[in-house]
Order: structure tokens, then C-alpha cells, then sequence
């Protein structure tokens, strides 16, 4: 891949920002929330499915949105996209941080609303480039830049926190990472092509087209009805709905999960900022899992690499549905393990396995509405969290994911006679 010098030079490029892309679209779309939340309860006296409410809103408008940036993506294409609405979102972020310090509960709405809308380019995006670019090593690839959202769980999570807990100014961290968001748009202007023939290229660098795609053929939309009807679509739809939603949940709802298992009344931040330590640790080694289960991709199947994320799923539920008050160090290090493996698994895996169904040209025409099915499971996630917290049912609301999670699973399994649409060029083992 890296022989073609021209190509390895976009090739490095893309997974540099491509990191950062999955960085911000994991922090924002939820994890940010987890010191947003307490913030806004104290600042604008809200319950928290009212601090949601902007989110849980956007989840709903996300379902339309993601069809949206789909037909866009296809349209329009990628970069034309994707460069206005990051800048757009960088703007959101600094001002979503200046009504939380300032009170001001219009532009809190509004930011919020505008912010978990506009993370969805950035995915959507990513998976899309790396498709179009990558058929051979497209695990890989998606293996290293998915690293970027279990890395925010050590990062942007640890800086919120810190900043929440010393200085009391988040409106510097938002404003931080906004300016970072605005010069991210400017690098994809930059560095960033939609597809490799736009610059005389092939996928994976190589010096002839693809052979699993004909010379003449297109990329290729598909219609609702072609997905409605097609087994394998729902296949993909439930299986990874499932492991998105439960996403949501999971990392929406951390530090609150934590606050109601501490066993210091008039600090119940501390159990919280001891488990930020194992998070930071734990997302350590669980990042190098997305590269892990990338390769698994490309070299033993697409099925079976979404077989061990879904097991990994388990290790992130399992230890906060168990978890005694007062917190456990060894289900803290499982739990933190868990959430890297799934933050980044998800990612990874979900373009692959599109990918792996449609093939390379078929990708956003399926993509397109698949995630936008997807949206409407996972917009209940946040919801599904407050209804449990709020009545002070928490286990159950951690049962019920597992329950969740074995669906899943079994519907991933009755995927494994489905063959790879782009096998010709894959570098399966033998």
C-alpha cells in the first residue's frame, strides 16, 4: 500500500485526521455529556432527562439527518460536505460552552442540539473515505483511525473532568476543542479527496482498478425498498443497532452510574474520579483492540471479527450491572477494558461489515439507510437510561442491555454463509 508514494502520502493523511474525526464524533455525540450533565443541573436546575433533552431531540432528527448526509455524500460528495458542517460544529462547541458558564439556557439548547447533530458527518465521513479508499486493508485502516474514539475517553474525558473539577471554567475546555474542530476542517480541505481515481489512483494504492468491480461500473444508490426487503440489511441493521444503542447508553450514563454507587454522600464525584483513572488506563489497552479487530477482518471475515466485538460488549455491561457501592478496583479495570474495545469496535466494524454485504461502490447508497434505521433505535438510548435512573432502577436498565446484547449476537451468527461482495480483493487467509 505504501509503495505507491502519492498514495501512502494521502494514505498516512487520512488516517491521521481520520483519528482525530473519530476522536471528536465519539466525545461529542455522548461521552462529553457524562460532565456536561452535572453542570447543567446546577446551573439551570434541570432533572436529567431535561439536560438531555437537547440530545434526545437531536437523536430524533439524526434519523432524518443521517439520510440526508447520505444523499449528500453522494450528490454533493464527501469533502464538499464535510469541511462547512465541521466548522459549523466547531462554532457550536465553543458556544455550547459559553451558555453553560454564562446561564444562557437558549444557546445551551440550541448548541447542544447542533453539536450531537453535526458529529454525524464526521462519521458517516470517515466511514465513507475509508471505503472508498481502502478495499484490501479497509480493517486496518479502520482498525487505526477508530482508535481515536476510546481515545477520548482518556483525553477529552479527563481534561472535562479536570477543568470541571479545579477551575470551574468549561467553557475554556469547549472552546479548546472548538478551535481544534475549525482547523480539522481546514486540514480535510486540504489533504482530503473523496475517492483515489479523483487523483489517478486505485484503492489500496494498487496499479490496476479492483478486480471484484467492472471498469464501467458505477457507484450505485439503493432504494428504501431494496433495503426493507433485504434480509441481510435487517441483519446489519439489528445486530449493530443493537451494539450502537447500547453505546448511547453506556457512555451517556457513566458518571451517573458512578455518583449513585459512591459511598460518599456529600462527594459522590469521588468514585467517579477514581474510576476516570481506570478508564484512562483501561482505554489504553483497549485501544490497540480496534487495530485487533480490523485485522480480523481482513484476514479471517467480516462475520467473525463482529462476533468477538459483540462478546466484548459483554466485558463492558457485565461490570456496572454488577458493580457493588463503593466500586470495585477489578470490575472498574474490566469495565474500562470494555468500554475501549466497544467505543472503537463499533466503528470499526460497522463500515466493514456494510462493506462487506454491498461492496466498495454499493457502500453509501446501503450505508445511507441503514444508519438512518439505525438512528431511530438508537435515539431511544438516552431515554431508555433517564426512565431506569429516574425510578432508581439502574441494574435493570444493564440487564436489559444484555438481554439486548445476546439478540445481537445470535443475529450475527445467522449472517455467516453471507459472502464478502469484494472478496477478489481481499487478503483473506487461505
Amino acid at each position: 500500500m505504501l509503495k505507491n508514494k502519492k498514495f501512502a502520502v494521502r494514505a498516512i493523511a487520512f488516517s491521521i485526521i481520520g483519528v482525530v474525526m473519530m476522536f471528536f464524533y465519539s466525545g461529542f455525540q455522548n461521552d462529553h455529556l457524562n460532565i456536561l450533565r452535572p453542570i447543567a443541573l446546577d446551573v439551570f436546575g434541570f432533572n436529567e432527562t431535561a439536560a438531555d433533552m437537547p440530545v434526545t431531540i437531536a437523536g430524533f432528527a439524526v434519523v432524518v439527518f443521517y439520510l440526508i448526509c447520505g444523499i449528500a455524500f453522494i450528490k454533493v460528495g464527501v469533502r464538499k460536505v464535510l469541511v462547512p458542517s465541521t466548522v459549523i460544529l466547531g462554532i457550536s462547541t465553543i458556544v455550547l460552552g459559553f451558555s453553560t458558564q454564562a446561564g444562557n439556557l437558549l444557546l445551551y439548547n440550541v448548541s447542544l442540539f447542533l453539536v450531537r447533530l453535526l458529529v454525524v458527518p464526521l462519521q458517516m465521513g470517515g466511514f465513507m473515505l475509508c471505503a472508498n479508499w481502502f478495499i484490501k486493508y479497509r480493517g486496518r485502516v479502520m482498525g487505526i483511525i477508530t482508535a481515536g474514539s476510546p481515545l477520548f475517553s482518556i483525553v477529552g474525558v479527563s481534561i472535562l473532568t479536570w477543568v470541571y473539577t479545579s477551575i470551574g471554567a468549561i467553557n475554556v475546555a469547549y472552546m479548546i476543542f472548538g478551535l481544534v474542530i475549525i482547523a480539522l476542517a481546514i486540514v480535510i480541505f486540504v489533504m482530503l479527496r473523496d475517492k483515489p481515481e479523483d487523483i489517478g489512483l486505485y484503492p489500496d494504492g494498487a496499479d490496476k482498478p479492483p478486480l471484484s468491480e467492472s471498469a464501467a461500473e458505477e457507484e450505485e444508490d439503493i432504494s428504501l425498498k431494496e433495503i426493507l426487503t433485504s434480509k441481510a440489511a435487517w441483519q446489519l441493521i439489528i445486530s449493530y443497532g443493537i451494539m450502537q444503542f447500547v453505546i448511547n447508553a453506556m457512555m451517556g450514563y457513566m458518571v451517573a452510574r458512578y455518583m449513585m454507587l459512591s459511598a460518599n454522600a456529600d462527594n459522590p464525584m469521588e468514585l467517579w474520579l477514581q474510576a476516570v483513572v481506570y478508564l484512562s488506563v483501561g482505554a489504553a489497552l483497549g485501544i490497540p483492540m480496534s487495530y485487533v479487530l480490523g485485522w480480523i477482518d481482513d484476514k479471517l471475515g467480516t462475520i467473525k471479527a463482529s462476533l468477538v466485538l459483540n462478546l466484548l460488549f459483554f466485558v463492558a455491561v457485565i461490570p456496572l450491572a454488577i458493580m457493588p457501592v463503593g466500586g470495585n478496583k477489578v470490575l472498574m479495570g474490566v469495565w474500562a477494558f470494555g468500554v475501549a474495545c466497544m467505543t472503537g469496535g463499533v466503528p470499526t466494524m460497522h463500515p466493514c461489515s456494510v462493506s462487506y454485504v454491498y461492496g466498495r461502490k454499493r457502500y453509501q447508497g446501503a450505508n445511507k439507510w441503514i444508519m438512518t434505521i439505525q438512528a431511530i433505535i438508537m435515539a431511544f438510548a438516552l431515554y431508555y437510561m433517564g426512565y431506569f435512573f429516574e425510578r432508581g432502577m439502574a441494574d435493570w436498565a444493564y440487564y436489559g442491555m444484555l438481554i439486548m446484547l445476546v439478540i445481537s449476537l445470535i443475529v450475527i451468527l445467522t449472517m455467516w454463509k453471507i459472502p464478502d461482495a469484494n472478496a477478489a480483493d481481499r487478503d483473506y487467509k487461505k
